[in-house]
């Protein structure tokens, strides 16, 4: 009988406001603070928040060139580079594979919308003749994805999912899917997003989603915390390589993690508030530790969504409780969005990207600005300093607008 064909990840790009690259994205973990301050990028005096995650230590043509990156909307120069990272970090040479086996999953909940956004001001200021001609090709969803297989030359399976804020997960879980069937040898998968603008930051506002902690923008993003107010709107990316295991251990890759579970479930309740119970993400949960063949008590850490609103969090707390019973009160759990806001579609790649850098060095950071913890959120999420760890298994959550729910079971590399 054929063995089951198991996926690792073997690279990991990353773009995100507390730090570029692994090792950026490591220190930040490590430094314990927040990176949420004023919003620099647009006037934000017309609505009740001012403070956002900027990426202020990026420069596209340091990766991508000046002339590729003049053709690229600001969320495809972020999903480009942090792929070309994880190829690098992955020493994988795409010169001698196969092509037509390698493919790109990417997720975002907005893609190109703060370039539309800035056309849209240019057209209705000076007309048609002012819109750069380019904006089609730019502002489309499927152009992260796109953009990864034309820059590597790739031909294997290709789709940007919109799936919200659970789209980075979905990318690395059907990812690996596509792995295992055998439909393809390696693959690019995370998520990008870069959504601060003004009508996108601006429709968030007027629906009180997001936190208005003005006047201590590094306290803003609380996960679990009992004087939460919103989430925080952040930019970022993380794109991982994911491999056929018996191919990168072939080749001596390093392994960081390997991707054992997988769960996909909807609310279908409503587009903003997730179902009271959390039944459907606890059936998510519950998929992921199923296709991991693991059980519950096996789970070390769960690196959570935690989104900093006062719904989601209750309702997550109440969710992993009903997966994991006695054991909820055991495993270690942290929210990592207080240090780097909610980047949408992009967090649940951040948050996967978190977890294997975890598993394999041996550190579960912890949940930032969690000081009084909420009543109803009563399990150990991790306040104060990140821990010494040697977690095996990681569950990470990634809930979404539309209530769609992702999970991901990591595996520690044998």
């Amino acid at each position: 009988m054929t063995e089951p064909r198991r996926v690792v990840i073997t690279g990991i790009g990353a773009v995100t406001p507390i730090g570029v690259g692994v090792e950026g994205l490591w220190a930040g973990l490590k430094r314990q603070r927040s990176a949420v301050g004023p919003v620099t990028r647009f006037d934000s005096s017309p609505f009740r928040t001012h403070i956002a995650a900027e990426i202020r230590d990026f420069e596209p043509v340091d990766f991508l060139g000046a002339k590729r990156s003049k053709r690229m909307d600001r969320c495809s120069q972020f999903a480009l580079s942090a792929g070309k990272m994880a190829l690098e970090d992955a020493g994988l040479r795409l010169e001698v594979e196969d092509k037509d086996r390698v493919g790109a999953m990417m997720g975002t909940a907005l893609g190109g919308i703060q370039l539309a956004e800035e056309q849209h001001t240019r057209f209705l200021e000076g007309g048609v003749r002012a819109v750069d001609p380019g904006v089609a090709l730019t502002v489309f969803a499927g152009a992260s994805s796109a953009n990864l297989a034309i820059d590597f030359g790739i031909t294997g399976p290709n789709v940007t999912n919109g799936m919200s804020c659970a789209s980075g997960a979905i990318a690395i879980g059907e990812a690996a899917r596509v792995i295992r069937l055998g439909d393809a040898d390696v693959m690019f998968a995370g998520g990008s997003e870069a959504p601060l603008a003004p009508l996108t930051f601006g429709a968030f506002a007027i629906i009180r989603a997001m936190s208005t902690r003005n006047d201590d923008p590094e306290g803003a993003s609380r996960p679990f915390d009992k004087d939460r107010d919103g989430f925080v709107m952040a930019e970022g990316a993380a794109v991982m390589v994911l491999e056929e295991r018996s191919r990168a251990v072939a080749r001596g890759a390093r392994i960081y993690a390997e991707v054992v579970g997988y769960g996909l479930t909807n609310d279908a309740h409503h587009m903003a508030a997730p179902l009271p119970g959390g039944r459907q993400a606890a059936r998510a949960m519950a998929m992921a530790l199923g296709t991991a063949h693991i059980r519950a008590a096996e789970v070390q850490y769960i690196n959570a969504h935690g989104s900093s609103t006062s719904l989601n969090d209750v309702t997550e707390t109440v969710a992993i409780k009903s997966v994991f019973g006695d054991h909820a009160r055991r495993v270690t759990i942290s929210g990592t969005k207080g240090y780097y806001g909610h980047a949408l579609g992009a967090s649940g790649a951040i948050e996967a990207a978190i977890s294997a850098l975890a598993t394999q060095r041996r550190w579960i950071p912890p949940t930032v600005n969690l000081g009084t913890p909420d009543p109803a959120c009563d399990l150990d999420y991790t306040p104060g300093d990140g821990r010494p760890a040697d977690p095996e298994f990681i569950l990470t959550n990634s809930f979404g607008f539309g209530g769609i729910n992702a999970a991901l079971v990591l595996r520690r590399p044998e």
